[in-house]
């Protein structure tokens, strides 16, 4: 008898510790909340699957040897696996029915239901599209997510595209991108002078005034402008996307580390009127799909990278800009974004969101630092910093 109360006593007492632990743990209120959730709850009272079929055509800057084409179509697969064929999405690179530069205007004016982007190719409509694409010294891949999903950043990229009629997802992130394919050794601020350089974009600016000669080359003319001289080095995208360009085989160097473009952000870019038309069900299937290709795009990319740059090597030395050279470029960088933030107010706002989104996260990002992930041997060693 005593050991049956004994026995239920520590039983309740249990009991009792168990119930009292989350109290016991959480001496504050939840820290977050998953802000869709709600959203969530309310489409389900409505939303019901959808019968009716779609077919849409996407236009864009790619050819299909340009590993950009091969991020459209997952995404295009993705949401026709994800519908179940309902709605499916054909593919046209460049010239198959718009030119590369006509996909964004054929979009917006309905010739197209959607097309793929990197954003900087439309600068001449906004400057601030620049900023949805590459910035130098700017975001990286996980500082891009941060802020399109979490910083406001995604709204300001849909409210942007929407003054051209057009609703816009994030696209696809291959990365940070190589420095200059050269054929002469710079790793000081001299030895930029007067270096004539293929890069489109913001970083063509800063190069021109820091004394380069800089040219914005279409992709497809840069192999022969570097064989024949007509410019001395040449940078276009990642490590994989640059390798079936061959870059390698008629340079002798490059220059790194990439700093025009810390990270390549793409964009779907959908004509509102076709958006309209879709029903909530595959309007949640184009979401969910667009954020797994994000997701997808930059590991397949990375992975590629480690053999790119292993046949890379083979042919190129890498050579590393010294550090008054990088300052020097950063120190010019800030000045000639100031310059475009005092002339474009789309540019001011974009801007300021980004470096104070860089600013909130200095913290965390220098108290986690150190933990790199080398390889263990090396990490021993004493290497510490990306």
């Amino acid at each position: 008898m005593k050991r049956s109360l004994k026995s239920k006593f520590s039983w309740l007492l249990v009991l009792c510790i168990v119930i009292a632990l989350p109290a016991l743990a959480a001496k504050r209120e939840k820290f977050g909340t998953d802000q869709r959730h709600e959203e969530v709850k309310r489409e389900l009272r409505t939303i019901k699957p959808s019968t009716e079929e779609f077919k849409w055509k996407m236009v864009m800057p790619w050819t299909e040897g340009i590993l950009f084409y091969d991020i459209a179509q997952h995404f295009a697969d993705s949401v026709a696996l994800a519908s179940g064929g309902r709605l499916e999405i054909k593919l046209f690179p460049a010239g198959a029915l718009v030119g590369a530069m006509e996909s964004f205007d054929a979009v917006s004016q309905g010739s197209a239901e959607i097309g793929h982007d990197w954003p900087g190719y439309w600068k001449g409509k906004n400057e601030a599209f620049v900023a949805f694409a590459s910035v130098p010294f700017g975001l990286d891949y996980e500082g891009y997510n941060i802020w399109l999903y979490e910083r406001g950043g995604l709204k300001m990229m849909q409210d942007l595209y929407g003054q051209f009629n057009l609703y816009a997802l994030p696209g696809g992130n291959a990365g940070q991108e190589m420095g200059l394919f050269s054929n002469k050794k710079a790793s000081s601020m001299a030895d930029f002078k007067g270096l004539r350089v293929r890069t489109p974009g913001w970083y063509m600016d800063i190069l021109n005034s820091l004394g380069a000669s800089v040219s914005p080359l279409p992709g497809g003319e840069v192999y022969l402008a570097l064989e024949r001289g007509v410019i001395d080095a040449a940078e276009f995208s990642s490590p994989a996307m640059n390798y079936p360009m061959g870059f390698d085989e008629i340079t002798k160097y490059v220059i790194e580390p990439g700093v025009h473009q810390p990270s390549v952000q793409c964009a779907f870019f959908i004509n509102k009127d076709a958006w309209s038309k879709l029903p909530p069900d595959l309007k949640w299937i184009v979401d969910t799909a667009a954020k797994e290709t994000q997701l997808w795009s930059n590991a397949w990319q990375e992975n590629l990278n480690i053999e790119a740059i292993r046949l890379f090597k083979e042919k190129v030395e890498f050579v590393r800009m010294d550090d008054e050279a990088i300052t020097a470029f950063a120190k010019r960088t800030q000045e000639y974004l100031n310059e475009l933030k005092e002339k474009y107010p789309d540019v001011k706002k974009v801007l300021d969101s980004q470096e104070a989104f860089k600013k909130d996260f200095s913290d965390w990002r220098e108290i986690r630092s150190g933990v790199v992930p080398w390889p263990l041997d090396e990490y021993i060693a004493g290497k510490r910093t990306q």
